[in-house]
């Protein structure tokens, strides 16, 4: 029997899009082998020619692949999971202590049928910096209603399909689903989803640059495939 701030058994599924992540996926997985109880975990490889995939198997996650694309591997996770709840969540994003409790009072709230819940975005680095980054992107998630995947995504899976389900894309999913969501029904959990800070290098600026650049694009209707080699190429 599961307490008010304990994961039911079989309740809820998380799902991993992995590319060439061994170096950061065991962080990731340990966070979450100590509080997911009996959630399991699907880790889904786009093709990873690192230990991507012994990592997670000796992890003890459930491993599968698909087409590479962090849209298309979310929707094949989702699709061969069965859970009523669904944790989206990046490989380098490790969930502070705790998050299993937040996760099930959000799941067991009378209003989470209809809203998904998204985590407070961090970066492994104390920096003047990367506290500015925290407060904007607070900001956006809160005002705008666009938190991106490196923030989770949790949602039942009758919302998600209600919705539309995840898009196949390679860029941009995340976008995509939250928009759909519409800020009124999406929630800040209050716990921490902290990025690996190495993807930024030194170039925070260019990077977050870029993010908006391809936001801004696809907003005005550019589609997610012709994004892709702008985001790649960008650093």
């Amino acid at each position: 029997m599961s307490g008010p701030g304990s994961l039911a058994p079989g309740s809820l599924a998380i799902v991993i899009p992995v590319l060439h992540e061994a170096a950061r996926l065991p962080a990731t997985l340990s966070r979450l082998a100590a509080e997911a109880g009996a959630a399991e975990i699907m880790v889904v490889d786009g093709g990873s020619e690192d230990d991507s995939v012994a990592v997670a198997r000796e992890a003890g996650a459930r491993v599968m692949f698909a087409a590479r694309g962090r849209g298309a591997q979310l929707a094949a996770g989702i699709a061969a999971t069965a859970a009523p709840w669904l944790l989206l969540l990046h490989a380098d994003t490790v969930l502070a202590p705790g998050w299993g409790e937040v996760v099930a009072r959000f799941i067991g709230s009378p209003e989470a049928d209809e809203r998904a819940g998204y985590f407070r975005f961090a970066l492994a680095e104390a920096t003047p910096r990367v506290r500015r980054l925290m407060r904007i992107v607070a900001w956006r998630a809160r005002v705008l209603g666009l938190p991106y995947g490196d923030q989770g995504l949790l949602i039942s899976r009758a919302f998600l399909e209600r919705v539309g389900g995840m898009a196949a894309w390679p860029l941009m999913e995340d976008v995509d689903l939250v928009r759909r969501i519409g800020r009124a029904r999406l929630a800040a959990l209050d716990a921490d989803a902290t990025t690996s800070a190495a993807r930024y290098g030194r170039g925070f600026r260019r990077r977050s640059l870029r993010n908006l650049v391809c936001l801004g694009l696809y907003c005005l209707g550019v589609p997610p495939s012709r994004l892709v080699a702008f985001y790649d190429g960008g650093g």
